[in-house]
């Protein structure tokens, strides 16, 4: 991710209401690793956050996932709509519909294709990554797709 990707999802994980385990999980890390008490990061601003979480090398894996998902919920449900309609799968402005959709895997390329003609590249590899690393069951065959590498 760039710096500002990182910061905009840093900050859409803030503003997740769903996320406050994760949440928790960020503030005690924060405070680790900025010598901080738990307190004080509970009490900075959405945006002091949003910086000290952006500004950490490593995130525990479900950390990264949960900011990843909100990144893309929050700020990138066109290119999401535009590769589900390109795939031919049903979905509620970027959310599939249906549980256990699994994708063509001979249209999948093309798709990803058609992404990135659409949209900037760097957005293009990050989601097709984040779709990879949350469900390779699912989307195995972005493993091949050139798009994934930016």
């Amino acid at each position: 991710m760039t710096p500002e990707q990182r910061l905009v999802a840093a900050h859409a994980f803030w503003l997740d209401e769903q996320a406050t385990d994760d949440q928790l999980q960020a503030v005690l890390l924060i405070a680790q690793r900025k010598k901080f008490r738990p307190k004080t990061v509970v009490s900075l601003d959405e945006d002091r956050k949003a910086r000290h979480l952006a500004g950490l090398v490593a995130l525990p894996d479900n950390l990264a996932a949960r900011a990843l998902v909100v990144y893309h919920l929050a700020e990138q449900r066109p290119m999401m709509g535009a590769f589900l309609d390109s795939l031919g799968i049903a979905h509620d402005d970027g959310l599939i519909k249906d549980e256990g959709v699994t994708p063509d895997p001979e249209q999948v390329g093309l798709a990803a294709a058609k992404l990135a003609q659409e949209f900037p590249p760097g957005g293009v590899s990050l989601y097709l990554n984040t779709l990879l690393c949350q469900d390779p069951g699912t989307w195995g065959a972005l493993s091949d797709v050139p798009q994934r590498q930016g």
